[in-house]
């Protein structure tokens, strides 16, 4: 155990720092959800259904809240800046933190006038909305930092924070849990908390180290970059949250709450999305850079099959996983899982295709595509969510992902066409048979749901093909994996 644990320390030390950098904030994004996936269980059996709903819907609101108020400032625009002002990195740091901060006591002070309006329609109180307005700006503090440590593979301090927030985070939710009687706003509290005393001193850091907090060139810079990508911004967050929102309203945060459970069961797999757009993301933009757009294909294809199988098997073993993650109050949930999963399926496609016009700065194609997107799930909620009931808003989901990756996969071809000479990195009939296919295995999959005995030996047919065929799976896998190698 030891030798293999010291060859590993050995091979590990050897590799280039990119590469180790990569696996450890590939490790640290994996704990982190891990941890809230171990945790959820706990905290749907301490919560009623209508109280984990409430905080759900919270949590949705918060998302929506936070490109308003912060501009996601934290986002493309300082990861760019920190390359392009390298020499002044340091004041760029401390003018973008300040930038947050004046932002976000302005959108409080808007809120605090109009505090009873707002409480109203959204089913916050006071209390609540303060502890969000804290959240947001912490999670900015948080992510300037990391971001900082990533450009500069400092891979260590996110190692150990990430550590630490994973252990300390759960212990502290469920002492707060237990002690309030207001169960959602323990919760939310313990959240504050623990990011204060974790991320709070980042601030004063680059502050400090800065000594700019406010500078009009940077200022300016960074609203005329990231302005036009905030309905990019808030449209993702409303086309993965406004659901959650829209049920506590219409049906009751009892119904939410058994819709986020399910949401977040179906979600385990995102880690798997991010896991893989972390791999090959810089290998498709060096592959733009030096016009073989056609190589692309090969490792996309890869990766549209890898999600779709691990959603799918997902889909088969709904039952038994929700069970696992809550009490039999949640039940119900296991009939969200099959949408919403199948969703990870078109949420890698789209970024494949969105790729490129990041690459060639098309952000006006960028937020037309999610815009339609996220306004499409909201006008199909309206009308399916109160008809159907719950369970009609992992469908529209689905659907308006589906929209959301054809919106992206038809601005891709533009651009190619005014950009790359027409060239097509992706058949579009190839995507459109995985997309196919996916969809109607995962469905299929819920008409079993009532007969257990099939599904396990469907499961165990499926565990003797991937182990007959693990040498082309792992062909596959290690196809992906060499991209972070490939010159």
């Amino acid at each position: 155990m030891n030798n293999s644990l010291n060859k590993f320390t050995d091979k590990f030390g050897k590799m280039p720092v990119q590469v180790r950098a990569s696996i450890v904030f590939l490790m640290c994004s994996v704990l982190q959800k891990s941890i809230s996936v171990i945790t959820t269980p706990i905290f749907t059996r301490m919560l009623t259904t209508a109280e984990y709903g409430q905080f759900s819907v919270f949590i949705s609101w918060m998302g929506i809240i936070a490109p308003i108020v912060s501009l996601n400032l934290y986002c493309g625009v300082y990861n760019q800046g920190l390359v392009k002002f390298e020499k002044d990195r340091n004041k760029w740091s401390s003018s973008l933190q300040g930038l947050t901060a004046v932002l976000i006591c302005i959108w409080f002070t808007v809120y605090f006038i109009f505090r009873n309006i707002i409480n109203a329609k959204l089913s916050l109180t006071t209390l609540q909305f303060t502890m969000m307005f804290i959240l947001i700006w912490l999670n900015a503090i948080y992510n300037f930092w990391a971001a900082e440590q990533r450009v500069d593979f400092k891979y260590k301090k996110i190692a150990y924070i990430t550590i630490i927030a994973s252990l300390i985070q759960p212990i502290v939710g469920i002492i707060f849990v237990c002690r309030f009687s207001n169960k959602v706003n323990g919760r939310i509290f313990s959240m504050v908390v623990t990011q204060l005393f974790l991320y709070g001193w980042m601030f004063v850091y680059q502050m400090n180290r800065g000594r700019r907090p406010y500078s009009k060139n940077y200022w300016k810079y960074a609203f005329g970059f990231n302005l036009p990508l905030i309905v990019h911004y808030l449209s993702m967050t409303i086309l993965s949250s406004s659901d959650r929102i829209m049920i506590g309203k219409i049906c009751g945060n009892d119904k939410a709450g058994i819709y986020n459970l399910g949401y977040s069961v179906a979600s385990i797999m995102t880690m798997f999305n991010t896991a893989l757009v972390q791999t090959v993301e810089p290998w498709i933009y060096r592959k733009i850079k030096e016009n073989k757009v056609q190589d692309i294909a090969r490792i996309a294809y890869a990766c549209f099959g890898l999600v779709a199988i691990v959603n799918i098997v997902l889909v088969l073993c709904a039952p038994e996983v929700v069970a696992v993650f809550a009490p039999v109050d949640y039940q119900d949930a296991i009939w969200v899982v099959p949408a919403v999963a199948l969703s990870n399926i078109f949420m890698i496609m789209y970024t494949f295709f969105a790729t490129f016009q990041f690459y060639f700065e098309k952000t006006r194609y960028i937020a037309v595509s999610t815009l339609g997107g996220a306004v499409l799930n909201i006008i199909m909620n309206m009308i399916f969510v109160g008809r159907f009931g719950y369970v009609a808003a992992g469908y529209t989901t689905l659907f308006s992902y589906i929209m959301f990756t054809i919106l992206h996969y038809f601005f891709m071809k533009k651009t190619c066409n005014n950009i790359l000479d027409g060239q097509r990195p992706y058949e579009g009939r190839r995507v459109f048979e995985i997309s196919t296919v996916s969809i109607v295995i995962g469905l299929s999959c819920m008409a079993l749901y009532n007969a257990p005995l099939i599904r396990y030996l469907i499961m165990t047919i499926s565990i003797i093909v991937c182990f007959i065929y693990r040498k082309k799976i792992l062909y596959m896998i290690m196809m992906i994996l060499n991209t972070k190698r490939e010159k």
